[in-house]
């Protein structure tokens, strides 16, 4: 089912889960230990009902199969990972490093989502 829809929405599909998901782990400060899977899945779905146009674009009938949920939970599984394991760029890690520097902290960062949310973070403790 999730096959057959269009790439627009499928892309659209997979913004929402890693935008969702991004906002869930900054909203818990990247706690580990604070992270609870049904908690983010409620983000999500708050999030793609007040934001995703796509929503709108799948059929009823296919919006309740349980073949479609069990591949959007494939598809969540497979982004969620490829956030996770990307890795923080050069320029990321320098620029954290720099901030670091200045504010006497030791943030720790594992994957370039995270380095986005630690450099947001010390820019803003710098205002």
């Amino acid at each position: 089912m999730y096959k057959q829809l269009s790439s627009g929405v499928k892309i659209s599909i997979t913004r929402s889960i890693s935008t969702s998901f991004e906002a869930y782990l900054a909203n818990i400060g990247w706690d580990e230990e604070k992270f609870s899977m049904e908690d983010y899945m409620v983000s999500w779905q708050s999030y793609f009902k007040e934001n995703a146009a796509w929503i709108d674009k799948i059929p009823t009938e296919v919006l309740l199969s349980p073949e479609f949920h069990e591949e959007i939970a494939k598809k969540m599984d497979e982004v969620i990972a490829k956030i996770l394991n990307e890795a923080p760029t050069d320029k990321q890690k320098k620029e954290i490093a720099k901030l670091q520097k200045q504010l006497g902290t030791d943030y720790k960062f594992d994957c370039k989502a995270e380095a986005a949310y630690v450099e947001q973070l010390l820019k803003d403790k710098l205002k």
